[in-house]
């Protein structure tokens, strides 16, 4: 995945972020984009892409697809669900890849509410369910002054090493740079293929 040299002592991140889809009604067996994104600071060294079904639980293996050769200091997840409710378990990521993963999310994560939605509409709830819940404590940190806070979880890594990846990579905005990116090729492109 990486194109140029990482200056010494920069991190080389990856983000990771889905493109758009609709909402309502889903289509069985519908896709989108699901964006891996390579930098150091705020230059893109790689970017992969890739497509998963809506609702369905082929993210985690998608993304081990597409990280395989890379050599990241850090993986930084924008949250735990993509395409809809399709989610990565930063365990299994973690254990496959030896990265340790950071779960971001720009509101607090309402659990209570994300179970509610996962036994209204899953069968297999339980599995769905068993991979947020092992996440454990949910962080707040200020990444830029004057921004409100942004939430994280983190996978291989304190929290405090976690909370410095997050504000060193704030670069634009409090949203991690390599997520911004990512988020923006992946809807881009979801949006131009429809």
């Amino acid at each position: 995945m990486t194109t140029n040299k990482k200056k010494l002592n920069e991190p080389l991140l990856v983000g990771v972020e889905d493109g758009s889809f609709e909402a309502f009604p889903r289509k069985p067996g519908s896709s989108t984009v699901l964006c891996c994104v390579e930098m150091t600071g705020d230059k893109i060294q790689g970017v992969r892409l890739t497509t998963i079904e809506i609702d369905g639980l082929d993210a985690t293996e998608k993304l081990l697809k597409m990280l395989e050769g890379g050599s990241a200091d850090a993986i930084l997840l924008g949250g735990i669900t993509f395409a809809g409710f399709n989610i990565i378990d930063p365990h299994a990521v973690h254990r496959e890849t030896g990265v340790p993963v950071i779960i971001y999310s720009s509101e607090e994560p309402e659990s209570g509410a994300m179970l509610h939605a996962l036994k209204a509409h899953f069968e297999d709830w339980r599995t769905r369910w068993s991979i947020i819940e092992g996440l454990g404590n949910v962080y707040k940190t200020v990444t830029r002054p004057g921004e409100p806070p942004v939430y994280f979880e983190a996978v291989g890594g304190s929290p405090s090493w976690a909370e410095e990846v997050l504000k060193s990579s704030a670069v634009v905005c409090r949203i991690p740079e390599p997520v911004r990116v990512a988020g923006l090729i992946a809807r881009g492109i979801s949006r131009s293929s429809c």
